[in-house]
This record gives structure tokens, C-alpha cells and sequence, in this order.
């Protein structure tokens, strides 16, 4: 358990400010996680890493010469948002394109997705690597579905010294793409960890079992059996991960990398002794270990659990591998650092945006959307445990606390709009890119879109009315539905999005008004967050564990469900009031 904490919700905005002062040497603080203090090859590809808080040494502790330029850094076990894997992207830009470097997770895909469609927006070359180096979370005819754990170093490190030799970025993006199809994992777990201010693992295994092939998110394994010898885990690691060789190799004669990672509570000492098996192993096996590394490279917050990863080289391969790197967490070599200037070092502060002219209706109607916004604050805030209970279920169990971090600050991104003069169209976007900034997650960039989509179609011209509001959700069953890949009966959001986009805009179109509509429609949401228990889930870090969610509803659903009866609730609220700042109908 975590003993070490002030508000858990500032845990890792702390941890992040208590890393940066204690490595100065190394990392700076910008806005959305870490950069390099020191100089870096002008014109030369940057390497920017990342993902949720709560895997140290991963992501910040692997920035520095020799690797990583920048690490954005989310929430725990929730993935940065879009702004700030751009905002470090930004900072840590050496005019040769940026490279980004990161798990294959679904809210990381989306965000970095989403960055890199902003940065190629402004005329910056960017690229992704999505890490899939984890052999328990799909088959390999499905490669492009696992998720990455600790073969994450194997691919940085290599595309790291790639781009300090001065690679381009095709042949920098080439090694990447290269490393991670040579790069295989495998893992175990005792017991589950516990976040900052929680009261129970997010999942937990039976005393003397072993949870078999789980995530670094608290995914549960794909299997449990007793616990092993030292030596019989080593024998099950390297048996499992020797079933399945990157194409065109073989055993015999190959060198490899072994990399014996510790998830969180596992010692050193431990570690080293099933280590050992696993060196005699490879070595019966033909296979020449190089440069092994054991300890914590990849950690799961506090789990008790271990993973090995093999990376099979090639020579470019072996020789990047070997390359000097001096990062807070990973050091080899001799490496020369200039440090950067006192004026570079000093962060800039963030400019307040500026509220756009709205018409006199759509301020009048801007605090109708924030007493919604704060209608549905209430109700996650009401119900955050319970869909952290339903997620744990098959996922990592972080949904209640994503949408609770999401809802807080669209509320107080609404507020601040609302004093500033803002229409109801601004009110919503600012709300909406606040949502995605601190949520983190699948859920923060779902929920970000959707109000954005309402936000545009709302606009600051009018007064909200019924037409406008139901295409608004509509563009945001189309946006989400085309980014994330989601389509009804994958037990995700959209199950009850669609329904709800359907039934509202037929009710429109019938002449009903936005609260009638909206109403009608909330209890099509309601039954259809409910019919989710009948589905499994084909989409995110649920789908491997996809019999342990049958029976529960989708967390995302019912927090979707949710919410819509909420705002309904508030429209219904404002009328009986005798304030209509929305009008009914166009």
C-alpha cells in the first residue's frame, strides 16, 4: 500500500515536482512533464516518451543524453493528454522532427495520435512507435494488440542513440519499428497495487497463487497458478518467451538482451536469483546474454510481480543498445553534457486564453451549461467508487477516478469562462480541453471530444437550441466512433452514445423539445449502460480478461448513462425555475 501521501489527487503533480528538484541535472519541468536540463544536437530527432504516472523508472527517469529528449507524463496509470504530450513535444523539439515514444494502450494511442496530428499541423515532422512487446495480451496474429510493458526500454533506448549519432528520422523510426519486433515480455504478479489514498489493491490474487501474464496497469493475468520455485518461474519465463522468436532467427547462436524487471515489491536480491536460472537457461539454449539488466526498469506502482524481456539484436542493433546514455534511471558510458542557459530554463507562463465575442443569448445561456456541467460533477463525484468497482472488474479500475479528475476540472475551466464573459460554445470547448488535459485516459479524450463536438456545433452566436444541441452530440457519436474504432456491442461508451445521439435526434426532428427529447433520451442511455452486462468487451485493456466483465455493465457506460440523466434532471430543474436560456427549438 501507499503510506506516503498528501491529497491523492495531487500525488502526481507532487512526485513529478519532488523528481524535477532532486534531478535538475538531468530534467526540467514543463507543462505536461519532463525535458532535458541539457543541450541537445541541433537539428537532430527528438525523442519524446510517456504515459501515466506510477511505472518510475518509466517514463522521466529515461530522459537524458543518450535517451529520451522529453517524457509527458499523465495521472497515475492514466495516460497524458494530447496538450501535454504536444507541450513537451514542443520543448523538447531540436528542429529534426520529434519521435513519440509510447505503450500500446488506448488512451495513450488516442492522445499521442491527437498530438501528432497538432504538431504536423504546424509543419513539425512527427512520428509514433506504439511498444507491443507483451506476448500475454494477444496472439501474435494480432501483434498490433498487445500492449507494451518493459520491452518499452529496448525501443527507446536503441531509438534514442539513433537519433544522437544523427540518424534521420525514417531511419530513426525504422530502428524503433525494428526493436519492438525484436522485442518480446512476459510477466507475473503476487498481488495487486494500491494507489494513493484507495483502501484495496486493484485487484488482488489468492494468498500462495500467482497471477500469470498480467499488465503494468493492474491488469489482471491471463491464468493463476501456486507459486513457484525461483527456478520453475525462470523455467516458465524463458519457456514461454522462447516459444515465440522473431522472424527470420533462430536460437542457436542468437545474443540477447535478458531484461529481468521487478514490477514495484519484488527485491533485488529476489530478482537475482531467478535470474540466475534464467542465465543458465539461455545459455543451455545456445543463446549468448548480452549486457543483462535486473532491477526496476518498469514498475507497477507497488505490485509485487516480475517480468523478463529478450530483445534478439542484430549488430546496428547491439551497437545502439550499447551506446553511452546518462538518464536519472539508466546509465552507461562516458557522456559530455552542456548545460542549458538560465533563460531556457526559465518556464514561460501560460498564456490565459482568450474569450472569443459572444452574443448576449449565448452568455445568458453559458450558466445553464455550467449548472449541467455541474450536475454531472455531483453525480461522479456521487458514484466515483462504484464505477471504480465495475472497472476492476476486467480493466485497471482507474475509470471513477478518471472522470472524477475530468468533471473537476471542466467545472472549473466553465466557471472561470462563464466570469470571463464567455458564450455557451466557449464555456463548453474550454470545458472540453480541460476534461482531456487532466483526465488522462481513453475516457479524458472521449469525453473531451464530445464536448468540444457540442461546443462547435452550440457556437457563441446563439442561444443553445434543441437542432444544434442534438447534431452536436451526433458529431460526437461520428468523432468518436471514427477515432477510438469503437462500434456498438464492444461493451465501450459508444453502446449507450449512439442510442442516445439516435433517440435524441428523432425526437428533435418529431417537434419535441430538449428537455422532452433529452429526457426520452436518457432513458434509452439508462437501459442501454444496463444491456452492456450481456456484451464482452472487443476494445481496450479490458478485452484480454473479456469472461471476468460479463455480467457487469461497461464502466464507461454507465458513467455516460449517468451523466445524460443528470443534465436532464438540470434542464428540467432550470425550466421549473421559469429560466429558459436554452431555447427548445431552433
Amino acid at each position: 500500500m501507499t503510506r506516503l501521501f498528501n491529497e491523492p489527487s495531487a500525488f502526481a503533480d507532487e512526485m513529478i515536482e519532488g523528481f524535477v528538484a532532486s534531478h535538475g541535472r538531468w530534467v526540467r519541468r514543463v507543462s505536461g512533464g519532463v525535458a532535458r536540463s541539457t543541450r541537445s544536437t541541433p537539428d537532430s530527432v527528438a525523442l519524446v516518451i510517456g504515459g501515466g504516472s506510477g511505472h518510475y523508472p518509466a517514463f522521466a527517469g529515461l530522459v537524458g543524453q543518450g535517451l529520451a529528449h522529453g517524457a509527458a507524463m499523465g495521472n497515475l496509470f492514466a495516460s497524458p493528454s494530447a496538450q501535454q504530450v504536444y507541450n513537451v513535444a514542443k520543448a523538447a523539439d531540436n528542429g529534426g522532427g520529434v519521435l513519440l515514444g509510447y505503450g500500446n494502450y488506448a488512451g495513450d494511442v488516442l492522445h499521442f495520435t491527437q498530438a501528432q496530428d497538432k504538431l504536423r499541423a504546424e509543419g513539425i515532422d512527427c512520428r509514433s512507435i506504439a511498444v507491443t512487446d507483451d506476448i500475454s495480451s494477444a496472439p501474435l496474429t494480432e501483434k498490433h494488440k498487445r500492449r507494451g510493458i518493459a520491452g518499452d526500454l529496448t525501443v527507446f533506448k536503441v531509438a534514442a542513440a539513433a537519433a544522437e549519432a544523427g540518424y534521420s528520422m525514417d531511419a530513426v523510426l525504422g530502428i524503433a519499428e525494428r526493436a519492438n519486433d525484436r522485442t518480446r515480455s512476459f510477466g507475473v504478479a503476487f498481488t495487486g497495487c494500491t494507489l494513493p489514498g484507495a483502501d484495496h489493491p486493484l485487484f488482488s490474487v489468492p494468498e500462495g497463487r500467482m497471477a500469470v501474464g498480467m499488465g503494468i496497469h493492474g491488469e489482471p493475468g491471463i491464468a493463476e497458478t501456486n507459486i513457484p520455485t525461483a527456478d520453475e518461474l525462470a523455467e516458465l519465463l524463458v519457456k514461454d518467451l522462447l516459444a515465440e522468436i522473431p522472424d527470420g532467427l533462430s536460437v542457436h547462436g542468437a545474443r540477447v538482451v535478458p531484461i529481468l524487471n521487478g514490477l514495484g515489491s519484488v527485491k533485488y536480491e529476489e530478482l537475482f536469483v531467478v535470474y540466475r536460472r534464467v542465465a543458465q537457461l539461455l545459455a543451455e539454449a545456445g543463446i549468448e546474454a548480452v549486457d543483462p539488466q535486473v532491477g526496476e526498469l518498469v514498475t507497477s506502482f507497488d505490485m509485487a510481480g516480475t517480468s523478463l524481456t529478450l530483445f534478439w539484436l542484430d549488430s546496428e542493433l547491439e551497437e545502439l543498445w550499447l551506446a553511452p546514455a546518462d538518464a536519472p534511471a539508466f546509465r552507461r558510458g562516458a557522456v559530455s553534457a552542456q548545460a542549458l542557459d538560465a533563460d531556457q530554463l526559465t518556464m514561460a507562463a501560460e498564456q490565459q486564453s482568450v474569450i472569443p465575442d459572444a452574443s448576449e443569448e449565448s452568455k445568458t445561456a453559458a450558466p445553464t451549461i455550467l449548472a449541467a456541467l455541474g450536475a454531472a460533477k455531483a453525480v461522479v463525484d456521487a458514484n466515483v467508487e462504484e464505477l471504480g468497482r465495475i472497472d476492476a472488474i476486467a480493466g485497471d479500475g482507474d475509470h471513477g477516478i478518471g472522470m472524477e479528475r475530468g468533471i473537476h476540472a471542466a467545472v472549473a475551466a466553465a466557471e472561470d469562462a462563464v466570469e470571463r464573459g464567455a458564450g455557451a460554445g466557449t464555456a463548453l470547448n474550454l470545458a472540453a480541453d480541460a476534461w482531456a488535459d487532466k483526465a488522462g485516459g481513453t475516457s479524458g479524450a472521449l469525453w473531451g471530444m464530445a464536448l468540444r463536438a457540442v461546443g462547435q456545433s452550440v457556437g457563441d452566436t446563439d442561444a443553445p437550441n434543441a437542432v444544434a444541441v442534438a447534431a452536436g452530440v451526433a458529431e460526437a457519436k461520428r468523432s468518436i466512433m471514427d477515432f477510438g474504432k469503437a462500434k456498438v456491442g464492444d461493451k465501450t461508451l459508444v453502446d449507450v452514445l449512439s442510442p442516445f445521439s439516435e433517440a435524441l435526434t428523432a425526437a428533435v426532428q418529431g417537434g419535441a423539445t430538449l428537455q422532452e427529447a433529452w429526457g426520452a433520451a436518457a432513458t434509452i442511455a439508462e437501459q442501454s449502460a444496463e444491456a452492456t452486462a450481456n456484451l464482452l468487451p472487443l476494445m481496450g485493456r479490458a478485452r484480454p480478461h473479456a469472461e471476468k466483465s460479463l455480467g457487469t455493465p461497461d464502466a464507461g457506460a454507465v458513467s455516460m448513462a449517468l451523466i445524460v440523466r443528470a443534465i436532464h434532471n438540470t434542464f428540467a430543474e432550470t425550466q421549473t425555475a421559469g429560466n429558459t436560456p436554452v431555447k427548445e427549438n431552433a
